[in-house]
């Protein structure tokens, strides 16, 4: 038996695991959704001052509060940040981290530095409060703002990651127009420390793509 921490990406909470949640858990797993702070039921909590560091602990709250040892930290799009950090800062227990179509993040990296300039244009359309991003237009309508500290400060790593035991990045073939991931897949799959997948799907892989993004979480738990 597993046990997989999912993070979401910018503006979605827990909710958007829902059937990966349920399909994991038939196959015998134990399975940790996370809506980080300031998001979607947790959205009451947005202030200026969540941010990516408020993020991580968040997900290092959870691995401890449960006694996760071993952990699948699953990340999608922002939430490769996350838990980057995690790893970084829990080493003890986290054994496997799962990218989908998501950033890769060095240190002194944020979400900021590593995006276009289109992106970063979606990142000024905030709220009233100043303190959230906006959801685009085609979002699911249970996105709420996702907190703008987080995508502005640099995430700080002490180490290498080189204690964990397998590295995977999921790539989602299936855009409609050009990817911003293609760069990070392209760079990772020519890496002999990464296992790299491509889905025939759009960037929400847990919804395009849900039977073949089930079995590469079950491979990444397998023994190395």
């Amino acid at each position: 038996m597993a046990t997989y921490v999912l993070i979401p990406g910018m503006c979605h909470g827990g909710w958007c695991f829902e059937e990966l949640t349920g399909r994991l858990r038939a196959e015998g797993h134990r399975v940790h959704p996370l809506t980080l702070t300031g998001l979607a039921e947790r959205g009451h909590l947005l202030h200026g001052g969540v941010n990516l560091d408020t993020h991580i602990q968040d997900g290092i709250g959870v691995l401890a509060a449960e006694n996760i040892e071993d952990a699948v930290l699953v990340g999608h799009s922002y939430g490769g940040m996350v838990i980057t950090g995690m790893a970084d800062r829990a080493p003890d227990r986290v054994g496997t981290l799962v990218y989908l179509d998501a950033m890769v993040p060095g240190n002194g990296d944020s979400c900021w530095s590593l995006v276009t300039d289109q992106e970063r244009r979606w990142y000024t359309d905030v709220t009233d409060t100043g303190y959230g991003v906006r959801p685009l237009p085609f979002f699911d309508t249970r996105a709420t703002p996702h907190p703008l500290a987080s995508l502005m400060q640099p995430l700080r790593l002490t180490g290498d990651l080189a204690h964990l035991r397998r590295r995977v990045y999921v790539y989602a073939a299936g855009w409609a127009g050009p990817s911003p991931f293609t760069p990070v897949y392209r760079r990772l799959r020519e890496d002999p420390a990464w296992t790299t997948y491509a889905l025939d799907g759009g960037h929400n892989l847990m919804r395009d793509a849900p039977q073949d993004l089930l079995k590469v979480l079950l491979a990444a738990a397998e023994p190395a």
